[in-house]
């Protein structure tokens, strides 16, 4: 799929009218596009005026609307702003204009069944906000370090956010009680690829780093489970999970143009290595197990791992 102009940086999912489609995001180009997943074709109007550009996006739906919650560069217009996929409208005013630069996003439904969107900048700062009111409920603003990427799980019954970032570190973070947790100490590069899954019935984060290698955590412990995932050859830049024919499966894609995909039960890869003409810098898993893969200005779809 072509038409960015720019790089694509981030890429998602959702359901659309009834069809599925893949929503992508472009830093350099300052546009957002929806694609159908089954004929590869744009869906509507690309979304513009995204000045400075889109560092990340995330999914949700809001009073049973599809929307993108698309987290950019543009911290006097506001950073965060949210967009109904079914008619390509801003909904509300941004959320979030005091901060720095937004560099990762990421959406979860809380107990009570509100959809929230949990939000990181350049200043150490990650935000909680109710979709539905466009409020902030929560913030975390004793990280002193760049924050590179988030996911949201559920721990124990409670909702938790696993922020990566500069000097190999994540974080885990109550979002019930605002505490951070232990720090997942491992990487010795930057982590700036994070997902989250279930694994035997544990909650588990794995992390993607600088340093080449994959790393999967027990997030009620803290602890590393099993040895380093390796065989990327340079930066791990993009992270995805999900489940594919009944097994939990991470998706990574690196700077050597690779595409991974890992067995979180075994640790092990799931078939050949994909090899693309560009860095992976976005990942993503479709609900039926396709891959969606933004790689340079273009935007590739794989059937199921």
């Amino acid at each position: 799929m072509t038409g960015h102009t720019g790089d694509v940086e981030s890429v998602a999912t959702a359901v659309v009218g009834g069809r599925p489609v893949t929503v992508t995001g472009s830093r350099d180009d300052e546009t957002v596009r929806v694609w159908d997943l089954v004929t590869g074709q744009p869906v509507g109007e690309h979304l513009t005026g995204l000045a400075q550009g889109v560092r990340a996006l995330a999914m949700a739906v809001v009073d049973g609307r599809p929307v993108a919650v698309i987290a950019g560069n543009d911290e006097t217009e506001g950073a965060v702003r949210v967009w109904d996929l079914a008619n390509g409208q801003q909904i509300g005013e941004p959320l979030d204009s005091d901060h720095g630069w937004m560099t990762a996003v990421a959406t979860m439904v809380v107990g009570d069944g509100s959809p929230r969107a949990i939000t990181c900048d350049s200043d150490g700062r990650v935000g909680e906000w109710d979709l539905a009111t466009g409020s902030q409920v929560g913030e975390l603003d004793s990280l002193t370090l760049w924050v590179c990427a988030v996911a949201t799980v559920v721990v124990d019954g409670c909702s938790h956010a696993v922020a990566g970032g500069l000097g190999g570190l994540a974080w885990v973070w109550d979002l019930a009680t605002g505490k951070i947790g232990e720090s997942l100490i491992g990487h010795t590069g930057d982590v700036c690829a994070v997902g989250t899954a279930l694994v035997g019935g544990r909650a588990v984060a794995v992390t993607g780093s600088d340093d080449a290698t994959v790393r999967m955590w027990d997030l009620t412990t803290g602890q590393q489970i099993g040895e380093p995932l390796t065989g990327h050859t340079g930066m791990v830049l993009a992270m995805a999970t999900g489940v594919v024919e009944g097994r939990s499966v991470a998706v990574t894609g690196g700077a050597d143009r690779q595409v991974r995909v890992w067995d979180l039960a075994t640790g092990r890869p799931i078939g050949r290595d994909l090899v693309f003409p560009a860095p992976v810098n976005a990942v993503t898993v479709a609900p039926d197990g396709r891959l969606v893969v933004g790689f340079g200005h273009e935007v590739a779809v794989l059937a199921r791992c």
